[in-house]
């Protein structure tokens, strides 16, 4: 579980990173971050383009930018948009996490309180390598 000062910095990480997002035909902007088991806080934003099929969530952003760093194990990710309450991560973003196991997803509302889910609360049916077994 993660600590309060760690959540805490998790959370300001994404919301910087949220007002970076690039979201011309929404305008609604997500911020990610995320812990590797390191220590160091990957982030990423969405990113729209005309073509809705080509957009990219800022969970997967952040993801993708770890492991383009070489990061593949994480304790954590917060995720921030511009909703009035939780920002919950899509479908996608869901099969994403649960292909790196991210062990604790953290929604963090407009004013920085917060709800914890485990990858089982968020996709109880995970397709994952033992569904091809």
């Amino acid at each position: 579980m993660t600590d309060e000062t760690t959540i805490a910095r998790l959370i300001r990480a994404a919301r910087d990173v949220q007002g970076r997002a690039y979201a011309p035909y929404s305008h609604f902007r997500v911020g990610a971050a995320l812990l590797g088991e390191d220590g160091t806080v990957y982030t990423g934003c969405n990113v729209e383009n005309a073509s809705y099929g080509l957009t990219i969530c800022a969970e997967r952003n952040a993801i993708f930018h770890a492991v383009a760093c070489g990061c593949r194990r994480f304790a954590a990710l917060v995720i921030t948009g511009d909703s009035k309450d939780l920002t919950a991560p899509c479908g996608a973003c869901r099969q994403v996490m649960a292909e790196f196991a991210i062990p604790e997803i953290i929604l963090a509302r407009p004013d920085d309180s917060y709800e914890t889910f485990t990858l089982q609360q968020l996709l109880p049916l995970t397709f994952d390598e033992s569904s091809m077994a």
